[in-house]
């Protein structure tokens, strides 16, 4: 017999999971399918890198009840710090400027899923259906049919919205022929979690360098997350390096501004490239998270954007039950497209301007970005603009990202 939901959430990640706690308790019944056992040490978006988490973020995980049990475990960002490597160019963002405690945080993916999921199961407005896949899915009129694998067997949900949470390749956008703006950077991202040679004292760095960008994340236990960016061609060579060699390479790029490497943890790595979906709501289906925009990690907005996603969603499936509307209808998920649309579009332009700029090794182009870094830093209302945008505070806020409850 076919299970009815409101809601059908395919992809049980760190966004996938945040709308269905931001959600629970609304009177709305949801599944959430996910590929991976959510147990598992596998589970990509649950591992150990460092993850930035934006001052807005951190007021949504407030209005959602979660701060308070993660927070012990996050450590702030204070100041940045941005410099060009054997160039002038350098600018400062200080939390003191806009009067707020820290500009941003920094926790691992294992401690942020250990909040999100924790007590997710034993919601009654929720079924996991984990681990599971995604087979096949039809759109009507009415309703949404999904039909997914699990334990060796098909069965069928049914449910009035889909929410696709399943990532930058998602089988649901793919499906439906829904049209994304995609390209490779030629470039991947080497993680790492290091030991610096002085403790963390609340400043991350980003560190541009003829190799590619290098992030620098205050975390936990006295180490800083490394998310240093290279060229594919040079990828191998860089993970089939020993620890030894590999801080080096680190050291001799980064610089001594934490004094010297001692230790670096497991590595990893992913392929870096920009894909943003031109249409991210169709009938009775909503993209979030990757599954609509898929970011450099340059300025460390992917996780941030996802979230501010799940807050806008969530406050219009409330008001839409509010008003016993159907959440599936084009006329409800027009109001979460108008209203995400400026915060991707000009996040996606922001990275990708970034990364294009940073890159460019033409000296003239060289010389106008550390001139524009050095006029950044003595113009702090500009400085003010831009850092209100990274941090997720800037235009229209949902309930959530003021810091409120949702209203259930």
């Amino acid at each position: 017999m076919n299970r009815e939901f409101d809601l059908i959430i395919v992809g049980g990640g760190m966004v996938g999971a945040s709308l269905a706690r931001a959600l629970s308790g609304c009177g709305l019944s949801m599944a959430v399918i996910e590929s991976w056992s959510l147990s598992s040490q596998r589970q990509p978006s649950y591992d150990d890198r460092a993850i930035a988490l934006a001052h807005g973020t951190r007021l949504i995980l407030e209005g959602m009840g979660l701060w308070s049990a993660l927070s012990p475990k996050v450590e702030p960002i204070r100041h940045i710090h941005v410099s060009d490597r054997g160039n002038f160019g350098f600018t400062r963002l200080d939390h003191q400027q806009l009067n707020v405690d820290a500009l941003g945080y920094v926790a691992t993916g294992h401690d942020l899923g250990n909040s999100l999921l924790q007590g997710l199961d034993d919601m009654p407005d929720v079924a996991l259906f984990c681990p599971a896949s995604l087979v096949d899915f039809e759109v009507s009129g009415v309703a949404v049919e999904v039909t997914i694998s699990q334990d060796n067997a098909e069965r069928t949900l049914r449910g009035q919205l889909l929410v696709a949470a399943d990532g930058t390749r998602s089988k649901i956008r793919q499906q439906l022929g829904m049209e994304a703006v995609e390209w490779g950077y030629g470039q991947s991202a080497v993680i790492s979690n290091l030991t610096p040679g002085v403790a963390p004292n609340g400043t991350a760095f980003e560190r541009f360098t003829e190799s590619g960008p290098m992030a620098m994340l205050p975390l936990n236990q006295g180490r800083y997350g490394l998310v240093w960016t290279v060229e594919d061609g040079n990828l191998p060579q860089v993970m089939a390096l020993g620890d030894a060699a590999f801080l080096a390479q680190v050291q001799e790029r980064f610089g001594y501004r934490l004094g010297r490497f001692q230790r670096a943890g497991q590595r990893s790595s992913y392929p870096l490239s920009l894909v943003r979906a031109k249409e991210f709501i169709r009938p009775r289906v909503a993209l979030i998270g990757n599954a609509a925009h898929a970011l450099h990690p340059i300025t460390g907005q992917g996780f941030n954007l996802g979230i501010r996603d799940v807050a806008v969603l969530a406050e219009v499936l409330v008001e839409a039950r509010r008003q016993a509307q159907d959440p599936g209808s084009l006329k409800i998920l027009r109001h979460y497209a108008a209203w995400r649309q400026r915060d991707q579009q000009l996040s996606a332009l922001m990275t990708d301007g970034l990364v294009r700029l940073f890159t460019n090794p033409l000296p003239p182009v060289r010389l106008a970005r550390d001139l524009g870094m050095l006029a950044l830093d003595m113009m702090p209302p500009m400085k003010h603009l831009l850092t209100r945008q990274f941090m997720g505070v800037n235009g229209r806020l949902p309930r959530l990202a003021r810091g409120l409850s949702i209203g259930c």
